[in-house]
């Protein structure tokens, strides 16, 4: 008789199963390679933005004693704003420059070497300006000596966060290394410096000329009008149509045929919405280009798939046992859905619609075939009629920056990436609060 053989223990891995634990094994380390990969990318991402974007939110200004001229700014010495306004900013800009050569002068910095224009070249052209609105909003300043903030230019705000040197100015058309010497010198005496720069969130684009005066206040209203638009129609839009197919939809071909549909359209190009937003809003129904509203209908109509089916997932999500007990107490059908199903799915949709909206703050294609792509400065008005109001968009706006060729503007398109971002976290973290919010359990 043959040997029996000897029986396997379950405590003892036979040759099968320790094969099968090393192939375990390398899965979870290839699984821990791809997530530490992923972080690695982003936090290299993330710190590139922030280190070139950062410093967006800082400015170099130049702080002297100016005093406001009489004859000057106001000839006729009523104080008359209508007169006062006739003084134009760059009649502010040389009286600036006469008192920033006096307050060299007066520090006893050397100006060997540069001409007047040289010395004007250090301010912004958009100091005048912002001098002249100052006066304008309290015409009493007329005739004293201020100490005023004057924005510097955009080389020499660079030159103090590293971004220029005494070699590149030396290549540039635009910048003398004297100046930077100059300005060295300025700031050793004190007259110079980085402080934070709120007008970047506040104030309105500038031209190609003016970076250190370019802001992301008219992008960041323009995106709120936008984002208005998006909630007010996607939301009650998305969850009918959810709350219809999923509850009250008789099964058939028409309906399998709109299922199919919303799959599809949620899958569409986002430049495609474009393009249907430009024949039917702008080119048949006549709408302004660049408002908000236009960019507002364009995006609900990107934005209502991606809406309607994680509504339709949370409201497929509630047991059926719920919707039995309430029509087995004699709810109708309405009554079940609007006092069970719906609040026990609000989570749900309430995480989708936010999520939807967020994908849709970030969108660029569409927005720039309906004109958004526009340089604006002035402000649109309040609701309902600043809607029709010419205006631009955060990721329009990054757009714009990156296509100028002065190196400012990079900085510039950096720094509102950032706040783009921190827009979006925002928007997700409301997503997780709401969802925690209103979560039950059953």
């Amino acid at each position: 008789m043959t040997p029996a053989a000897p029986a396997s223990s379950l405590l003892v891995p036979d040759a099968r199963t320790q094969a099968r634990n090393r192939a375990e094994a390398r899965f979870r380390l290839y699984g821990l390679a791809a997530v530490s990969a992923a972080i690695l990318m982003l936090a290299v991402l993330m710190g590139s933005i922030l280190s070139n974007g950062l410093s967006a939110f800082r400015q170099s200004y130049i702080t002297i004693p100016v005093t406001l001229d009489a004859a000057t700014l106001d000839k006729a010495g009523t104080r008359d704003p209508s007169g006062l306004r006739q003084v134009s900013a760059t009649a502010y800009g040389k009286l600036i420059a006469r008192n920033l050569q006096a307050a060299l002068a007066a520090k006893g910095i050397a100006t060997d070497g540069l001409k007047p224009k040289d010395i004007a070249a250090l301010l912004s052209e958009d100091a005048g300006a912002r001098l002249r609105n100052m006066v304008l909003a309290d015409p009493g300043l007329i005739g004293r000596t201020i100490d005023a903030d004057l924005l510097a230019s955009g080389r020499v705000d660079g030159f103090l966060k590293g971004r220029v040197t005494e070699e590149s100015a030396a290549k540039d058309s635009k910048i003398k290394p004297a100046q930077l010497t100059l300005v060295s010198a300025m700031k050793g005496a004190g007259m110079i410096g980085l402080r934070l720069n709120p007008a970047f969130l506040t104030a309105p684009d500038a031209s190609e000329k003016r970076p250190e005066a370019a802001g992301l206040g008219v992008a960041i209203i323009g995106s709120a009008y936008m984002m208005i638009v998006v909630l007010a129609l996607s939301l009650p839009i998305g969850v009918a149509a959810a709350v219809y197919l999923e509850e009250f939809a008789p099964r058939n071909r028409f309906t399998d045929l709109i299922e199919v549909n919303i799959s599809n359209l949620a899958a569409v190009p986002s430049i495609v919405f474009g393009i249907l937003g430009l024949a039917a809003f702008i080119n048949f129904a006549h709408l302004p280009r660049s408002a908000p509203l236009v960019g507002g209908l364009v995006l609900t109509l990107m934005t209502l798939p991606r809406i309607i089916i994680p509504a339709r997932a949370a409201l497929k999500a509630v047991p059926p046992s719920i919707r039995d007990a309430a029509l087995g107490i004699g709810a109708s059908r309405m009554q079940t859905v609007l006092h069970h199903v719906l609040p026990l799915a609000a989570p749900g949709i309430l995480t989708g619609m936010i999520i939807g909206l967020a994908q849709a703050l970030g969108e660029t294609a569409p927005l720039l075939l309906i004109g958004m792509v526009a340089f604006v400065r002035d402000y649109p008005g309040l609701p309902p009629a600043g809607l029709a109001d010419p205006a631009t968009a955060l990721p329009v706006q990054i757009y714009n920056w990156t296509q100028r060729a002065d190196p400012a503007f990079v900085e510039r398109a950096s720094g509102a990436i950032i706040v783009l971002l921190v827009f979006l976290m925002l928007m997700n973290g409301a997503a997780i609060l709401l969802r925690r919010r209103f979560e039950r359990r059953w």
